[in-house]
This record gives C-alpha cells, sequence and structure tokens, in this order.
C-alpha cells in the first residue's frame, strides 16, 4: 500500500499528535527510509524502542501511520508506514477555537525549529564531510514585491519543482545518493 497524497490537516487532535520532536522525526524518518519496525525507528533515532512504540502509537491515533503487517516475517514483527506522503495545515483553519489555533501555532513553531535545526546540523559537521559534498548545499534568500495571488503562484512553482524532484525514480547508476533536506518558506516580512 503507497502512501496517499499529501493529507489537508483540519484537526487540531491529529496536530497535536505532530506537535513532538521525536514524532515529527520519526515520520521523516518513515518518508526518507519507508516502512520500518520499531526496531530500525529506534536505531534511527538513537531512541529507546518502547519510546518509539509509544510515539507510533500517538501516531497512529491521529492516522498519520498505520501498520503495515504484510511485510511482517512472523506475528512479533511490527512494520510501519506512513499513511500519507505528508501534511499540510493552515493555521486560519483554526481560528474558532482558541485552544486549536494553540495546538495549530505550536506545530507550526516545531516544524520551523526542525527546518532551522535540520540546516543548522548541516553547518555543524567536521569540514571532511562539507568538502566531501564541495559547493552543492545551498541557501538563498530574496526579497521580493508581490500580491497575495503571486506569492501563491510562486509557492506552487516552487512545490512543483520541489515534487518533480522528490517523485522522480532514482536512477540505478551505481552512485551512492543520500538523503538531502531542502525547504523553503515565502513569507510577507520587514526587511
Amino acid at each position: 500500500m503507497e502512501p496517499r497524497e499529501v493529507r489537508q490537516v483540519t484537526d487540531s487532535r491529529v496536530l497535536a499528535a505532530m506537535a513532538h520532536p521525536l514524532r515529527r522525526r520519526l515520520m521523516d524518518v518513515l518518508k526518507v527510509y519507508g516502512p520500518s519496525t520499531v526496531g530500525m525507528l529506534a536505531e534511527r533515532t538513537e531512541q529507546a524502542p518502547a519510546n518509539v512504540s509509544h510515539h507510533l502509537k500517538v501516531l497512529a491515533a491521529g492516522d498519520l501511520v498505520t501498520e503495515a503487517p504484510e511485510l511482517a516475517r512472523d506475528r512479533r514483527e511490527r512494520w510501519w508506514r506512513l499513511v500519507d506522503q505528508g501534511v499540510r495545515w493552515s493555521n486560519s483553519d483554526f481560528d474558532a477555537d482558541p485552544a486549536a489555533r494553540a495546538v495549530a501555532d505550536a506545530a507550526t513553531s516545531l516544524n520551523l525549529d526542525r527546518h532551522v535545526a535540520l540546516a543548522r546540523a548541516w553547518h555543524a559537521v567536521d569540514e571532511a564531510t562539507q568538502a566531501a559534498w564541495n559547493d552543492s548545499p545551498f541557501s538563498t534568500n530574496k526579497w521580493l514585491h508581490l500580491t497575495p495571488d503571486e506569492l501563491t503562484e510562486l509557492g506552487q512553482e516552487v512545490i512543483d519543482l520541489l515534487a518533480r524532484w522528490a517523485d522522480r525514480q532514482v536512477p540505478d547508476d551505481g552512485r551512492a545518493r543520500q538523503p538531502v533536506f531542502v525547504f523553503a518558506h515565502g513569507v510577507p516580512a520587514r526587511p
């Protein structure tokens, strides 16, 4: 069973399930490496299997992950997979309920913290690791003058470009490929 497309989250309980650093990381590991056992996830996140199992149950309650019993070799082995390829939400969908809006704000904050932490982690690696990637890692920013409709159009173009690379068939050419995290934010701001 392949994950569904990107899910529009409108339930604050689902956002609350995601609004935990380890749960967010577990979803990232499943996205990058595909279906995994609790043991595999524990090893990749350097967490105790019991802790990973607990957080998977919380994610499953939010219909964010599901068991994949067809991958198990025996009844003791439990595999997990993402339900959706990705999730998105609009904080304004939660404006009617202050508690739900607080959950949406926390989920957005965690998301931003995760993005920045991944970029900072790259800049903290040793010089030899950075040198192996030459000048490939990039950072860019631009100040643009846009209407809301133009920002929507630009955002869709960026999303489509990243989706083209993410959804491509990875060439079987013998070259080693590692996970690369790419993120972009386009927000109205004051210099």
